[in-house]
């Protein structure tokens, strides 16, 4: 029979590779936390509106990448959450976070779902870590929310990250931007790939979003945002710049970043890391000061960003800053002979409680294939057990990197097994349990 395999784009986390996501996502509840930013867990599955209001009708999320669900006796369409924000404010909204003291700050760190050509740490199920600030107009807000990312990067050891800024004006100012953008490249539209000039008439913006080779030269020469900023947008983008130089923050300014979303205003940033290739970004965001509005709420500013886990762990990976290791079993427990199976559970469920990693055998295996499974494992000692011991209620721990072995009477086992240095608060707490056994 053939097996069944997991779905194209998706992957599985192992128990080898479990403690890189642990150690990662503790770090960025810590730096968050730090920050002021709560978490916030929104369901998987969205209204579809919510994302064709908010990202937008041409955008390759809306045509090309979301996973669209039709309930059973339903005429109304759900969708696999394909992105963090709009959800952020759906629930910021619904919730009522909106009546409370402002800004709010949220952070999320969730599955996003994209049905897009997988490739190096992207995939069409990914783990996002996203932060959005709601009830902030000024651009210390957006400069916070560099920061954010940016002493995450720093504290997990990352260098050599560039941060790309720039602004794309507001509903006052874009249109005059979009014209001069139609003008550059209506007589070109022929040379455009088949999306760009679909989008031409649509959305001009998008064009300057275009990974398409032949496109770039093109893009090089289009019209800059900047140029075209109103007094407000200037304003608030210079105080940006000032922001991040008080912060110590080096930025360069990328007048052909507009992001890929329909929802920015004024500022948008990426920050980059050169070991990675093409796919050099490993986060994005900006300013959003019209989406709130846009689902109904009142007019209230927002900034954030989304940074893919998968991407920044291979970037860590490339600049040897691989976060976390599995834990090391304290102890494996080996019986033999005619030694209660229960009891020694109930032993090793009593080292546990006391905070010690400790595994046992529960496949009826011969005592030398036990320590044969205990020595391919990750594991300071082999507790061994045979009726002699069990008899005198004590235990063979024999140090499997030396060999060195000794015996230990059972209500001492925490306190040898325990490793040099660590917490002792936990041996108070269940010698009683391990004589008890």
């Amino acid at each position: 029979m053939e097996r069944i395999q997991r779905p194209r784009g998706t992957y599985d986390v192992t128990p080898e590779e479990a403690p890189r996501w642990q150690a990662l996502e503790a770090r960025i509840r810590h730096v968050a936390a730090r920050f002021g930013f709560g978490e916030l867990r929104t369901p998987v599955i969205e209204a579809r509106e919510l994302f064709q209001r908010t990202v937008g009708e041409t955008t390759d999320i809306v045509q090309k990448e979301m996973y669209v669900l039709t309930p059973p006796g339903s005429d109304r369409q759900l969708v696999l959450r394909p992105e963090g924000t709009a959800a952020a404010v759906r629930a910021y909204l619904e919730n009522g976070l909106h009546n409370g003291p402002q800004p709010v700050k949220l952070f999320y760190i969730q599955p996003m779902f994209r049905h897009e050509r997988p490739q190096a740490g992207r995939y069409r199920q990914h783990v996002q870590f996203g932060a959005e600030i709601f009830g902030a107009g000024e651009a210390t807000a957006d400069a916070e929310i560099i920061a954010l990312a940016m002493t995450l990067f720093a504290e997990l050891g990352l260098e050599g990250l560039e941060v790309h800024l720039n602004s794309i004006g507001c509903p006052a100012c874009r249109p005059r931007y979009r014209q001069a953008l139609l003008e550059y490249y209506r007589p070109r539209a022929a040379e455009l790939c088949a999306d760009c000039r679909a989008r031409l008439e649509t959305n001009p913006l998008r064009l300057l979003d275009c990974k398409v080779p032949a496109d770039q030269p093109h893009k090089a020469g289009a019209p800059r945002t900047v140029d075209y900023l109103c007094q407000d947008c200037r304003a608030h983008f210079d105080e940006l710049q000032s922001a991040l130089d008080a912060l110590g923050i080096a930025y360069r300014l990328d007048p052909g970043l507009v992001r890929g979303l329909d929802y920015y205003t004024r500022t948008v940033f990426e920050i980059k890391y050169g070991g990675l290739g093409a796919q050099d970004t490993v986060c994005g965001g900006g300013r959003y000061d019209g989406l709130i509005e846009l689902l109904g709420g009142p007019p209230t500013p927002g900034v954030g960003f989304g940074m893919g886990l998968e991407r920044l762990l291979l970037t860590l990976e490339a600049a040897g800053r691989p976060p976390g290791a599995r834990r090391p079993l304290d102890a494996y427990v080996a019986v033999a002979g005619q030694v209660p199976r229960t009891r020694v559970l109930a032993l090793v469920q009593a080292l546990r409680h006391q905070g010690l990693a400790v595994d046992m055998d529960h496949v009826g295996r011969s005592l030398k294939a036990q320590l044969r499974a205990a020595g391919r494992l990750p594991v300071r000692y082999a507790v061994i057990l045979g009726d002699d011991e069990w008899a005198r209620g004590e235990a063979a721990v024999r140090e499997l990197a030396s060999g060195q072995q000794r015996r230990v009477p059972l209500g001492e086992l925490a306190a040898v097994l325990r490793p040099a240095g660590a917490d002792a608060a936990a041996e108070t707490r269940g010698s009683a349990e391990v004589d008890r056994a």
